[in-house]
């Protein structure tokens, strides 16, 4: 027999402490206050919400898992995917894209001098420098380790040329940072760089029409002998590829969060819909078949947490597997999500079409979820890999 006298007492594993879910209430209340009121007009306008952004920074929103030496909030991974899907309950497009700077600016923290810190962090963190991740490319996507973008070192100077493509935030960031090829074929041929908005070489694609996320620009990014210091480099030459990959862990989870609390709010208002609505005589939630519909949501959205959670305290303990369980999270989490939010809007039947209704908005924004980030069928990928090797 087990004796449970012997047993130390540790802390409940599926419950949060205070400080977490007072962090989540704060942004799930600034969202509430700050993003939704104005959440369907942005998108009509294709409107970027800066000075919202940095009343979020004000909060410590853009710089969550930042050292606080630098003006960061040194929160957790956890942390940071309670706050990402509180904010995305307010909009999903503002959410993910805070999400992504605050990726950038992770990477300048993890990888970065003690001067480029100091230099660039403090302004990150409070958004008054915005951030952009330049990965891809048009001819490189999912086969991220083939990008063409070229570095060639002249003294005391690296000289870009290539061009990015789909890079959330340009022609409004400060920075980008920037993953371009210093040596030969491959991952190992690949470093990454910080580069100024302002820097001479610099050229923008025209504004990309999008089925969604539309509250924040989308680029192409063309580098011609746009010229950096050397010092602009992180970390050393070769080790680029690993460092966009680390920063892909944490932007997985993030984008999850931002398509839970999508999902999210997209059930809670076919919840209240359906106790106005009246149908054949009755509310549409007293319809046995559509409060099955409701109680699959539900879980779906449970589950999709509970997977969200093991994935960020895996990647916040730095476990072997945290990789795999970031990519598990992703997929089914941006996968789980969508189809709530696509649901609820066929709850609410023709109103939910419409725009007002702000229901037809989440779905349109989640449904680039499942591509960015790696696509789920990247995400695939490294779970079969892991699993049966290459």
């Amino acid at each position: 027999m087990l004796d449970p006298s012997a047993s130390t007492p540790v802390p409940p594993l599926f419950a949060l402490g205070e400080d977490q879910i007072a962090v989540r209430d704060m942004a799930r209340a600034f969202a509430a206050d700050v993003f939704a009121p104005k959440a369907v007009a942005w998108d009509e306008a294709k409107h970027f919400p800066v000075a919202e952004m940095r009343k979020a920074a004000e909060l410590g929103m853009g710089g969550v898992y930042v050292a606080a030496d630098v003006g960061g909030s040194a929160l957790t991974r956890l942390d940071a995917a309670l706050i990402f899907e509180a904010l995305a309950t307010g909009c999903p497009t503002v959410a993910a894209y805070m999400s992504i700077h605050n990726m950038a600016a992770w990477m300048i923290d993890a990888y970065g001098s003690e001067a480029q810190r100091r230099t660039w962090l403090p302004k990150l963190c409070t958004m008054e420098f915005l951030a952009s991740y330049c990965l891809t490319e048009p001819s490189a996507g999912s086969d991220a380790a083939a990008l063409m973008t070229r570095a060639v070192r002249d003294g005391d100077s690296y000289v870009l040329n290539g061009h990015k493509q789909f890079i959330s935030g340009a022609g409004a960031g400060d920075l980008y940072v920037v993953m371009a090829r210093t040596g030969g074929p491959g991952p190992s041929g690949v470093s990454t760089f910080v580069v100024p908005g302002d820097t001479a070489g610099i050229s923008l694609g025209a504004g990309e029409r999008k089925m969604g996320w539309n509250a924040q620009p989308t680029r192409a990014v063309v580098f011609a002998d746009a010229r950096i210091p050397a010092e602009n480099r992180l970390g050393e030459e070769g080790v680029g590829f690993k460092i966009a990959m680390a920063g892909l862990d944490g932007g997985r989870l993030n984008i999850a969060a931002c398509s839970l609390g999508g999902a999210q709010i997209a059930l809670e208002k076919a919840l209240a819909y359906m106790k106005e609505r009246r149908a054949f005589g009755k509310r549409l939630d007293e319809f046995q078949a559509l409060q099955f519909r409701l109680a699959d949501m539900a879980t779906a959205l449970e589950a999709s947490r509970t997977l969200l959670w093991r994935a960020a305290a895996a990647l916040d303990r730095h476990d072997a597997d945290a990789t795999v369980l970031c990519a598990m999270a992703k997929r089914f989490v941006t996968d789980a999500c969508f189809d709530v939010a696509n649901q609820a809007l066929q709850l609410h039947g023709g109103y939910g079409y419409l725009s007002e209704f702000g229901i037809e908005k989440i779905v349109r924004d989640l449904r680039v979820h499942q591509i960015l980030e790696g696509t789920n069928e990247i995400m695939r990928l490294i779970v079969a890999r892991n699993l049966v090797g290459r």
